[in-house]
């Protein structure tokens, strides 16, 4: 298992660092120049001059790179003060360190990722397991249509229509707002209730269909008709040997489905104007802050990244042959 995880991890500092060259190259050798962009629109000649050097525009982009990737590691110094390691760079539009910028916003984005995903992963994998046990009844044909409606559904416009009919018509559910949860875990929960609805909705429709799907063709395997011939019962058979050999394929497909899911997180964070990672990474194309877009895209990537891993070990820890393999 250790050999698994190192394997894993060696592999993802590599497709870090390769995302993290073609980010950099895709957003600062291009014509525009990124100085110019954050001068403002008030800029002199001597500005300019200034926040080139102070940002190394002044080098070669090789020069460049090295410079910002040896900062994440050790650190660097900038005009304004000393950027600790990790130091994704200062952002000359924001005049903020792009780290703690970006630090101050990961936990919004984190708490609606996570909680989202407990949801869909709780009522999707749920009623797929439901439907897949009363095959062929009302509540598989009500399960499967229910799934295909919501699957149709647009987060910027169930948002906006959650909000009316939950928050403002009825007041059953708060106003979406982001509270640390070490600072008050109820109002953690009920202020992101709303978006992590609205967030795992498409992904519970399709995880229902996954999951009855993939329970229905296990329930066929020779081996589960074997065990029902020796006498066990239907629901031994049915969570014994059609359940387990279904959580695999939800966990792989669970890691795929990670970058869909903060996708759709910077959506959900615009509906419901919760600052996180997704309305940073907005913002900061908006106001052309190259260097902010830089930092956020290496964070989402290595969010991924990591969850992946920890996919992959969920993975491995259930089926020994990817470990041995």
């Amino acid at each position: 298992m250790l050999r698994f995880l190192v394997r894993r991890t060696l592999g993802a500092i590599v497709i870090l660092l390769i995302i993290s060259i073609i980010t950099y190259l895709l957003f600062f050798a291009i014509p525009a120049d990124p100085a110019r962009l954050s001068c403002g629109k008030v800029c002199t000649p001597q500005n300019l001059a200034l926040i080139r050097h102070n940002m190394g525009l002044d080098k070669s982009v090789p020069e460049q790179y090295w410079n910002w990737l040896s900062s994440i590691f050790v650190g660097r110094d900038f005009p304004t003060g000393h950027c600790s390691a990790p130091c994704l760079g200062y952002s000359y539009v924001k005049q903020e360190m792009i780290t703690q910028t970006i630090m101050d916003r990961f936990p919004t984005t984190l708490s609606l990722t996570i909680g989202s995903s407990v949801v869909f992963l709780i009522f999707g994998v749920g009623m797929g397991m439901l439907a897949a046990w009363k095959q062929g009844k009302a509540l598989d044909k009500i399960a499967s249509s229910s799934s295909l409606v919501a699957s149709a559904m647009q987060i910027y416009f169930v948002g906006p229509v959650a909000l009316y009919f939950l928050v403002y018509q009825t007041h059953w559910l708060q106003q979406p707002t982001y509270v640390p949860f070490t600072q008050d875990p109820i109002g953690w929960f009920t202020g992101l209730l709303v978006p992590w609805l609205v967030l795992s909705l498409i992904w519970t429709a399709n995880y229902t269909r996954m999951t009855r799907s993939s329970m229905v063709e296990q329930l066929s395997e020779d081996y589960v008709r074997t065990a029902r011939a020796k006498g066990m019962s239907g629901l031994t058979v049915f969570l014994r040997f059609a359940w387990r050999g279904t959580i695999g394929t939800i966990i792989t497909i669970f890691g795929v489905d990670l970058a869909t899911l903060l996708g759709g997180a910077i959506i959900t964070e615009s509906t419901f104007d919760l600052h996180g990672l997704g309305q940073l990474a907005i913002g900061s194309v908006v106001d052309s802050d190259l260097s902010m877009l830089v930092g956020v895209t290496l964070v989402a990537a290595a969010l991924i990244v990591v969850f992946n891993i920890i996919v992959d070990a969920a993975y491995a820890f259930i089926d020994p042959r990817i470990r041995l393999g």
